[in-house]
């Protein structure tokens, strides 16, 4: 099926319209990351740098890290900014964009969010990492795509559903499971916490927040604490991985998400030098994605 002029935009220069990237800048280990001041954080462990570009809000640098190629993309915050990248990384793999026409033979790309969240439980303290084993999704972004149904994880979607009386003015909750690949690659005792993430459409009301305008429900980080199935937990809150893990999943790419946890919402307590934990996380995973 070929695309339409206005569905799949290419700049004057060939590359695609929001990431600025051709398909020979793209490795097939792509680091996500949403501040773009973080990609050059996740790059200068790279033995090599060559190819770097900006557009907007996205950074893109690709190198060489113990032999093997690596790219690290900024996001931006929020699900609205993966379904942008994460669509347009798979267009550059899996289209011809000359023609629009799907290439005959499918590339997964491996894909390795590594941010920063809340915690919401006290035995997840401070500068730990967690790896998301689930995204719970609050953002509504799969319920745009067809078939989003035979990728979600149905069983823990009616569990949490049955158990949170959600209001029905809001998304209907969704649940992707992450990459097991992925998860075993990083798996030691650094990241031992290990449990669904939740994906809020915005950091203040969607997290409970309160400044001037007052949150619904108020005790929503509570509630999530209080969500149990099976040996499943919510472990922590943030603004992405529901929306990775899905789009992941239905166009047949490896997604998993590493956090590393700046505040523990349920201790009330917070890092006291965030950047040195983060740095210490992208550290840990790009030795651990890059090793044979």
């Amino acid at each position: 099926m070929s695309r339409k002029a206005s569905e799949l935009i290419l700049n004057p220069d060939g590359s695609i319209y929001h990431i600025n990237l051709k398909p020979e800048h793209l490795a097939e280990l792509v680091i996500f990351v949403g501040d773009p001041d973080r990609v050059p954080e996740v790059s200068k462990y790279f033995d090599e740098i060559e190819f770097k570009t900006q557009k907007r809000e996205i950074v893109t640098h690709t190198g060489k890290l113990n032999g093997k190629r690596i790219t690290a993309i900024s996001t931006g915050m929020g699900t609205d900014n993966i379904d942008i990248v994460l669509s347009e990384l798979d267009a550059l793999v899996n289209l011809d964009l000359k023609t629009g026409e799907e290439l005959p033979q499918h590339t997964k790309l491996q894909i390795v969010r590594l941010g920063t969240s809340g915690a919401l439980h006290k035995d997840i303290p401070v500068d730990s990492y967690v790896i998301s084993s689930h995204g719970l999704g609050f953002d509504g972004l799969l319920h745009f795509y067809a078939n989003s149904e035979k990728h979600r994880d149905l069983e823990l979607e009616k569990a949490f559903m049955d158990f949170s009386n959600w209001d029905k003015n809001k998304a209907k909750p969704y649940v992707v499971a992450g990459s097991k690949l992925l998860k075993e690659k990083l798996k030691s005792e650094q990241t031992k916490h290990i449990g669904i993430t939740a994906t809020a459409s915005g950091f203040y009301g969607p997290q409970g927040r309160f400044l001037r305008l007052k949150p619904h429900p108020e005790d929503i980080q509570g509630f999530l604490g209080d969500f149990q199935y099976k040996n499943h937990r919510i472990t922590n809150f943030e603004m992405e991985t529901s929306g990775i893990y899905g789009l992941a999943k239905m166009l047949g790419h490896e997604a998993l998400s590493l956090n590393c946890i700046i505040a523990n919402r349920d201790a009330q307590a917070f890092s006291e030098n965030p950047y040195k934990s983060v740095d210490k996380m992208i550290a840990y995973a790009l030795e651990k994605l890059t090793q044979d």
